[in-house]
């Protein structure tokens, strides 16, 4: 896999570097990106072979809220249908292991993790990354990782857990910070299979009766970013977990959109901040949200369209005077150095600056903020 494939002709001041499942987790935990979220019933290995959507990098098909309970049977009979299609398609020559997005599968329970491993072969786990655990706490998080371990040694393969962090008992304040570390503990002590930690900004605005509107993000909703802000403020220490931000809900895909090369050249955060219309009101509420999580910390985002995959991984590359920071900072002894923009304390700014060279490799540096609107493509 390697980003921006739907711009393959784009001129990188770096380009991304190519990655699978098997990239080291350090790295690999940053190309997540814009990973697609999809029923588990959905046969979408034609899409695959056929590279359908070449933006399409990361993919999780879902046995829980995408999947009505009785069709579980069926989305299961369909997920391994789905790995036998890609064996398939690889041994014949039809598809190169490199074009195959990163897999998951997000479970519906502790239970239907271990009856859906069941029928799982050796020959599959070379094309799952790994499995997503809703509704992740202090209570059930050890028996999906316990589970993630029995299979790792019984297959002798790395495959991954991703907790999603959506339950009641974090949304409530009175219960929050016991509930976030007690899943804290269970994911460092399984640190080295945890690829990412998600969170569920819709089951959170359940809790409290809301959702955000089109002309809002989920900083807006006060309850929920209150939320979100502790999730980070637990798990980002230090970098020591990658943390997905919560997905965009909507989306508009027609004849009236305009194409990039009729987008005028802007600075796109300044643009965004000031709400004035870059794409329409679905998308630039979209990348609005996207400054928003990268500003407080998020890395990646849940995808529910295709047309969303563009805007969340294209705003994940790194401008050339971000890079250059970044890699002075990495390269200081310490005190306090001219920047490309500013002052770059050495030791304050060290944390930031290993994240951004991690975005770099994953998603290439671009010259400048007025170059995203060209990287994302027509």
């Amino acid at each position: 896999m390697k980003h921006h494939q739907y711009n393959p002709n784009y001129g990188f001041v770096k380009e991304p570097v190519d990655f699978n499942k098997y990239t080291d987790r350090s790295l690999l935990q940053y190309c997540l990106g814009a990973t697609m979220y999809m029923p588990g019933t959905k046969d979408f290995a034609q899409a695959v072979i056929d590279k359908k959507y070449p933006g399409l990098t990361s993919m999780v098909m879902c046995f829980e809220d995408a999947c009505p309970e009785d069709e579980v049977p069926a989305a299961e009979q369909n997920s391994i249908h789905v790995l036998d299609a890609l064996k398939e398609a690889e041994d014949s020559g039809k598809l190169k292991y490199e074009d195959i997005p990163l897999l998951f599968f997000r479970v519906r329970s502790p239970e239907q993790f271990q009856h859906f491993s069941t029928m799982l072969r050796k020959e599959h786990i070379r094309y799952i990354t790994g499995f997503n655990f809703p509704k992740f706490n202090g209570v059930n998080g050890g028996a999906y990782m316990n589970h993630l371990v029995e299979l790792n040694n019984k297959f002798g393969e790395i495959i991954y857990g991703m907790p999603i962090i959506e339950d009641a008992r974090v949304a409530f304040k009175e219960t929050r910070l016991l509930e976030l570390m007690a899943i804290k503990n269970i994911c460092d002590c399984h640190k080295n299979l945890i690829l990412n930690v998600r969170v569920g900004g819709t089951d959170f605005s359940s809790c409290f009766g809301v959702r955000r509107g089109i002309n809002y993000t989920i900083y807006d909703i006060m309850t929920v970013s209150n939320c979100l802000m502790d999730i980070l403020n637990v798990f980002t220490r230090n970098n020591d977990y990658t943390v997905s931000g919560p997905v965009w809900e909507y989306f508009k895909v027609n004849k009236s959109m305009k194409g990039m090369a009729e987008l005028p050249k802007v600075d796109l955060q300044q643009t965004l901040m000031k709400r004035k219309a870059i794409v329409n009101d679905a998308v630039d509420g979209l990348m609005r949200e996207l400054v928003l999580d990268q500003a407080n910390g998020f890395m990646g985002k849940t995808c529910i369209h295709p047309s969303h995959l563009n805007f969340i991984n294209g705003m994940l590359a790194v401008t050339k005077d971000e890079y250059d920071d970044a890699y002075q900072i990495m390269h200081t002894k310490g005190g306090v150095i001219k920047g490309a923009k500013g002052m770059n304390e050495i030791a304050p700014h060290k944390n930031w600056a290993e994240k951004i060279l991690m975005r770099a490799a994953a998603y290439g540096v671009i010259e400048n903020d007025a170059s995203y609107i060209e990287l994302f493509g027509v």
